[in-house]
Order: C-alpha cells, then sequence, then structure tokens
C-alpha cells in the first residue's frame, strides 16, 4: 500500500480536447516533469481508437516507470498491460470491476463523498479519488465543492489512499497534502499548459515541498 500511495503522488488526468499539443506528447512531457501516474481517460473514443492510444500511452508510461490507469475501460486496460481502471458514476460497480480484473490491475474509484469512499473500499477498490476539492468549471453545477474539510473527512474513514482531483492549483498542494492525500491529480492546469513539463514540474515541487515542511513540523514539535 505504501508503494501504491508514492506512485500515486502526481496523477496527469488526459484531455486531448484540452491539451495545447498531441496528447502523447504532452503525457511524455508531464511524465519528464515528474508526473508518477497517468489516467487515460477519452470518454468519446471507440475501442480501436482507445487501444491504439492506450498503446503509446503505456510506451511512455512504462519508460518513465509510471502508472497507467485506464478510465472504464476494463478491457482494454486488460488487453495492453495497463496498471489499473479508473471506475466512476457510469462504469461498471467496483465489485464488478474488481471481479472482471482480479489481480492484474488496480482499480481506483470516483468517490464524492464519505459513504462513496466506504462503498467503494467494501467492493475492493485499492485507491479512491475524492472531489471536487475545489471549484472547478467541469463539476459546476453539478457538484459542490468539497473543500480541504471534506478531503480530510474521506482520507480519515478510509485505509485507502485518496487522490486529491478537482481545480487544484500549485499553491494549493499543501493544502490538500496536509488534509491527508496521498497526492493530487489535475487535468486542464496540466493538458493546457504551453509548458506541460514545466507545470507538472512545479505540481511536482510543490508536493514535495509540502512534505518537507510536515516532517519539520513533526521533527520540531
Amino acid at each position: 500500500m505504501t508503494k501504491l500511495r508514492d506512485q500515486l503522488r502526481l496523477v496527469v488526468v488526459t484531455d486531448r480536447k484540452k491539451a495545447a499539443k498531441p496528447l502523447a506528447e504532452v503525457v511524455a512531457a508531464a511524465l519528464r516533469g515528474g508526473a508518477t501516474a497517468v489516467q487515460l481517460r477519452e470518454k468519446d473514443l471507440g475501442a480501436r481508437e482507445l487501444m491504439a492510444l492506450a498503446r503509446r500511452i503505456r510506451e511512455l508510461t512504462a519508460a518513465e516507470g509510471a502508472l497507467l490507469i485506464v478510465n472504464d475501460r476494463v478491457d482494454v486496460a486488460l488487453a495492453v498491460g495497463a496498471d489499473g481502471v479508473q471506475l466512476g458514476w457510469t462504469s461498471l460497480t467496483v465489485s464488478d470491476g474488481r471481479r472482471i480484473a482480479g489481480p492484474a490491475l488496480i482499480v481506483g474509484a470516483s468517490t464524492h463523498d464519505v459513504a462513496e469512499v466506504a462503498d467503494a473500499e467494501r467492493g475492493g477498490a485499492d485507491f479512491v479519488t475524492f472531489g471536487p476539492v475545489f471549484d472547478t468549471p467541469s463539476k459546476r453545477g453539478i457538484l459542490a465543492k468539497r473543500g480541504c474539510r471534506g478531503l480530510a473527512a474521506a482520507v480519515k474513514s478510509t485505509a485507502l489512499p485518496v487522490v486529491a482531483l478537482g481545480g487544484i492549483r500549485v499553491e494549493r498542494v499543501a493544502d490538500v497534502r496536509a488534509a491527508g492525500a496521498c497526492g493530487v491529480a489535475s487535468v486542464s492546469r496540466i493538458m493546457s499548459s504551453r509548458d506541460p513539463e514545466q507545470r507538472t514540474r512545479l505540481f511536482a515541487e510543490a508536493w514535495d515541498a509540502a512534505g518537507n515542511s510536515t516532517e519539520s513540523t513533526v521533527r520540531s514539535g
């Protein structure tokens, strides 16, 4: 579990429609910048197109020792040798996804409150994403922001690693880490950046700095 927590500290979630450059270029740059996992989330692609893209992203993540997590499609994740699958509202249930994937895949679940976190843990999830922590256009009018208090409550409610998602800027990383998240996930901040490598590096540096600050506080206390 400790290794998985570390592997989830900086997750880049793809959206080729927001990408300032071809998606593979953005992902490669993000990995150079310190991304530890890539969630391939291209919901509008058919199976063949998604498979081809997943194979390319698998090559990139494997070269950097990063995780590849495929959104929703357990079949595609298994076929390309991905590390995991992310299941959301319209996906298979976590228990069904786990049944199909067996031990071959890490199973993540998208959650928005403590009850959903508990359901995911009972269903056999290996980790959860939680959000939206902050206001984000994609969820505006659909889900209210949960804030760092909501995130902290989710973390305290489960033994699973919790990745924070939604409206997370570099300057908010320290607050998210202080709330107990094992990592942060970013979509548009990295996808739409003209320099995704540098933007990712800023996230990675902020995460590391927040950890060093916490360790110093514990030692001094």
